[in-house]
């Protein structure tokens, strides 16, 4: 129908020329266009109330001049020849005008005022594309009520530029970092060859969560007194460090047999290594041993500090880049960017958008969906840029991938049981477990007091089939509906849930910005998703804390030649957005 029609259509039923009787009920709409480029539409949108007494005719929105523009909020009169009773949802019917175009739409939210004056707030914050009906629960919305939800978050997102640049000899090193000379890429540069700094990686550069504490020397790793004596220095045994708990493993198994890939007509290779490292008196991390494949033999020696500095330099380089596999791969885009889009999809097909757990989780979900489109059109495809440029290449991506999904455990995405696991609670210098394990906790406290206010009763959970469906999926997809994994495939209690869902923000967030970057702050809302007056308090209460964290680590990064910022909270998106 043309909007000329509508508008037609709307004057004469709200101006009485109905037969069955004339309207005398008035409900004030507000409509809020987003501000992202390109929320505007000249399309025709019309709106159903939905009452528990019954429904509105659909209304053309139509006032004075244009509707829906950039950032705007209109305001619009709904005529009712009747009391709708406690409104439940509205569906906003976006329909052609005349010859245009079919144009897209993102609104924020609708809010509506009952002639008796109380207020409903929809919130939206989606696309709308096409022309389609879409429904909104009212934002206080029953959790356990079942009402179909339409729609989905469709955000767009400008496609990422790559940058590479060859480089022939070990000292240009410099030359990768001219776009972007910072400390970090100063420092890297002065120190990259050091064996504190190589050790320093495994703690706080980008895969800080592969190391762990040795109690035994592998059977595989034959490492000996004599070849680690000066290491360890003379008052000391290999034997008395591992008892004291001082030396640490990084043990690369999972690449053994990962297919590698050709890049120019050349056949590229992976190591698998085992990297033994000690913790000095000082509190440097370096390392003393190292073996560049599983099964030790005279063609496959252990190399050590004390080997032509050639020999040790390339041996670490084998390390780093087989850490590189591993982390790309699997701490990166496994656990966080995959982990991630599950969480995402299950949110959106089983949580309607006043769900409580669906307003808590979507904006740590904004741009995962469309982020994870561009890498695999771009990076994770065949022919794309890893595909073209790493030792694994794409089948050995999807390969290593696989195996990683085998593997995963519920406690490894869990901070506190994946510390204890490998044995790195003591560990010094270890700034990733410090800041992490602070916003864990600022994290978990913010969700059990949201827990107890929606659920406050366990019966609540167990009853909230929308809820239980959600973690379903999440079980089948994320953990391969496997009971070894440790993951639950259904939530019973509020300390359940709570762990659950700290879980899922940490690793859309903090997890993803330790093996990542920073693009937008944790703690961030813009949208209006909530209403009430609690879950508003608890934000506050959250970002108040995350404050007190931030300025924790400024105060101790004055003191450090390379400050650890990756946690800092003001470089901690909020989501896996990039």
């Amino acid at each position: 129908m043309q909007k000329q029609e509508q508008k037609n259509l709307g004057r004469r039923w709200s101006s009485g020329s109905r037969s069955e009787a004339t309207p005398s009920l008035v409900y004030k709409v507000q409509v809020a266009t987003g501000k992202l480029w390109g929320s505007a539409t000249f399309d025709s949108v019309s709106i159903t109330l939905v009452g528990l007494k019954g429904e509105s005719p659909k209304q053309l929105l139509d006032k004075t001049g244009k509707d829906f523009i950039h950032g705007a909020v209109d305001n619009y009169e709904i005529l009712s020849d009747r009391d709708l009773g406690p409104l439940l949802l509205i569906r906003l019917h976006k329909e052609p005008y005349q010859f245009f175009p079919e144009d897209p739409w993102f609104c924020d939210f609708v809010q509506l005022t009952t002639p008796d004056g109380q207020i409903f707030h929809f919130p939206c914050y989606q696309w709308l594309e096409g022309y389609r009906t879409l429904e909104l629960r009212e934002g206080t919305g029953e959790i356990i009520q079942s009402i179909p939800k339409g729609g989905r978050l469709e955000i767009r997102l400008k496609g990422l530029m790559s940058y590479h640049e060859s480089w022939k000899r070990l000292e240009h090193i410099r030359k990768i970092f001219w776009f972007n000379k910072t400390l970090v890429s100063e420092y890297v540069a002065d120190h990259w060859e050091e064996d504190t700094f190589f050790g320093y990686q495994y703690l706080n550069g980008v895969n800080p969560v592969v190391i762990e504490k040795c109690t035994e020397i592998p059977a595989n790793f034959p490492v000996t007194q004599e070849m680690v004596a000066e290491s360890l220095g003379k008052s000391t045994t290999l034997s008395e460090e591992l008892q004291k708990g001082n030396i640490f493993l990084v043990d690369y198994k999972i690449l053994q047999g990962i297919p590698t890939n050709l890049i120019n007509g050349e056949q590229q290779y992976l190591a698998t290594p085992l990297c033994l490292f000690h913790q000095r008196s000082s509190g440097d991390l370096v390392p003393i041993a190292i073996q560049l494949s599983q099964v030790p033999s005279p063609e496959n020696p252990i190399f050590l500090p004390s080997d032509p500095r050639w020999d040790w330099t390339l041996a670490k380089m084998w390390v780093r880049n087989a850490d590189f596999h591993i982390h790309q791969n699997i701490s990166h885009l496994l656990k966080t960017h995959l982990m991630a889009e599950i969480f995402t999809m299950a949110t959106l097909r089983h949580l309607p958008m006043c769900h409580p757990v669906f307003k808590l989780l979507i904006p740590h979900q904004r741009y995962t969906l469309q982020i994870n489109i561009l890498a695999r059109i771009r990076l994770i495809r065949k022919g794309g840029m890893m595909d073209q440029a790493t030792s694994a290449g794409f089948e050995g991506i999807g390969t290593l991938v696989s195996r990683g999904v085998e593997q995963l455990t519920y406690s490894s995405l869990c901070l506190p049981e994946d510390i204890k696991a490998r044995g790195v609670e003591s560990v010094a210098n270890y700034y990733y477990r410090d800041d992490a394990s602070r916003l864990w906790a600022a994290i978990e406290s913010f969700v059990a007091g949201f827990v107890r206010y929606y659920y406050w009763n366990d019966d609540r959970i167990r009853g909230d089939s929308e809820l239980q469906a959600w973690i379903r999926e999440i079980f089948k997809e994320a953990f391969q509906s496997q009971e070894a994994s440790g993951a639950p495939s259904s939530l019973t209690t509020a300390e359940e849930l709570t762990k659950f869902l700290t879980m899922v923000i940490f690793t859309c967030s903090v997890q993803h910005a330790a093996v990542n970057s920073g693009q937008r702050t944790l703690g961030f809302y813009p949208d209006r998703h909530f209403v009430e007056e609690e879950p508003k308090r608890l934000m506050e209460a959250f970002q108040t804390r995350l404050a007190d964290i931030s300025e924790q680590i400024n105060q101790r990064n004055q003191a450090l030649a390379l400050p650890y910022d990756y946690l800092n909270p003001t470089c901690v998106e909020n989501s896996v957005s990039i």
